[in-house]
């Protein structure tokens, strides 16, 4: 079966970083270090910075490197200091002998990227987050030139909506509701693309004829009720996108995960109640910060909400029993949240986005608070 190939570009724009974020090299950096093959700008950037985002402010090249973001496997980086004492890390000419016009890239060489894009790339070309009403304003797929439930590549499949002749389109089935824990409503619907088609003929809705799709490539078998997209819709990133703190504070969850596991870790992607409405770019990062837990401070000592809620049930019901008086002195703490965790956000939608975990001090899970104080 023949997968579509849809590139996406994950560039970062070298524009300085606000004023709050401080250049601050880690006690523990490296003097040298030498480029390996899977390295990404972000990997290397976090051997030297606790925030990895500001790499552009660290990574000032020779003159002899034409393209500041084309580093290779081999190349040998060194820490050093400018006139002003700001670090930088620069390619160490005495470790790789460089032309006075430039370096010469050896056939089959690959820059390294700023991020794995194998992680994103899913996300980018397989998968949306739609909301109720802009999945029922597609066009949908209300049969086929053969009487089948489920049809694949090569079959003719017949919709209902204004697509254009000679058009390619990609085919996606409504899934499973991202859901807000404030409000309990379904903020979009995860919707997988389980194929591609082509326009070869127009239909004519006032006639009551559906347009003509001819499936060219298919990922799963294709239903009705499935819905079109224009191919490229929603499935690139900006050709350039900054890494930066959101100018306002902001507060949000993790309300799913690409992962079926509980907990997730560095490099692991999840879904974010923040979107557009919230003026989330991609390229934000964020800080993952988690609730401590409430403590019951009283008559027995202080002990944790979700520890006592069977024991402070009992020892009511005791007390009542008894006679005792409730006690009046017992406090509820409420602790405050820490953080656990840095994301960037590199997809976003109206309501929701996704995010790529790029530090963890603990295990990340669900509910956990994506925030900018």
């Amino acid at each position: 079966m023949k997968y579509p190939l849809f590139a996406a570009v994950l560039a970062l724009s070298t524009a300085f970083p606000s004023v709050a974020d401080v250049l601050n090299i880690k006690k523990d950096a490296p003097k040298q270090y030498v480029v390996k093959k899977g390295d990404t700008l972000w990997d290397i950037s976090a051997i030297y910075l606790n925030k990895p985002w500001l790499w552009p402010e660290l990574w000032q090249m020779n003159p002899q490197i034409d393209n500041p973001h084309l580093i290779y496997p081999g190349d040998a980086l060194s820490l050093i200091y400018d006139e002003h004492g700001n670090p930088r890390l620069v390619i160490n000419s005495g470790y790789k002998k460089l032309s006075p016009h430039g370096r010469i890239t050896p056939k089959g060489r690959n820059a390294i990227p700023t991020l794995p894009l194998e992680l994103l790339r899913p996300y980018l070309t397989y998968e949306q987050a739609l909301s109720r009403k802009e999945i029922a304003e597609k066009p949908y797929i209300l049969g086929a030139n053969v009487n089948t439930k489920m049809n694949t590549e090569g079959h003719i499949v017949y919709v209902k909506g204004e697509l254009k002749l000679h058009e390619a389109y990609a085919i996606y089935r409504k899934g499973k509701a991202y859901i807000d824990p404030e409000t309990n409503k379904a903020l979009a619907y995860k919707s997988q693309l389980v194929g591609i088609g082509r326009v070869f003929r127009e239909g004519d809705l006032s006639q009551g004829v559906p347009s003509s799709v001819k499936v060219t490539e298919a990922k799963q078998e294709i239903r009705a009720t499935d819905f079109l997209m224009p191919a490229m819709q929603g499935q690139t990133l900006p050709a350039y996108f900054k890494m930066q703190r959101p100018d306002e504070p902001i507060t949000g969850n993790i309300i799913a995960a690409t992962s079926r596991l509980r907990e997730f870790s560095t490099m692991d992607i999840v879904v974010l109640n923040l979107g557009l409405e919230q003026n989330i770019k991609a390229g934000h990062i964020l800080d993952i910060e988690r609730q401590s837990p409430t403590v019951f401070d009283g008559r027995n000592g202080p002990r944790y909400e979700e520890d006592s809620n069977s024991l402070e049930k009992f020892m009511k019901k005791s007390d009542e029993f008894f006679g005792v008086e409730p006690d009046k002195n017992s406090t509820v703490w409420h602790m405050p949240k820490e953080k656990v965790g840095e994301l960037m956000v590199f997809k976003v939608h109206e309501k929701v986005s996704y995010a790529l975990i790029v530090k963890n001090q603990h295990p990340i899970r669900i509910g956990d608070f994506a925030v900018i104080n």
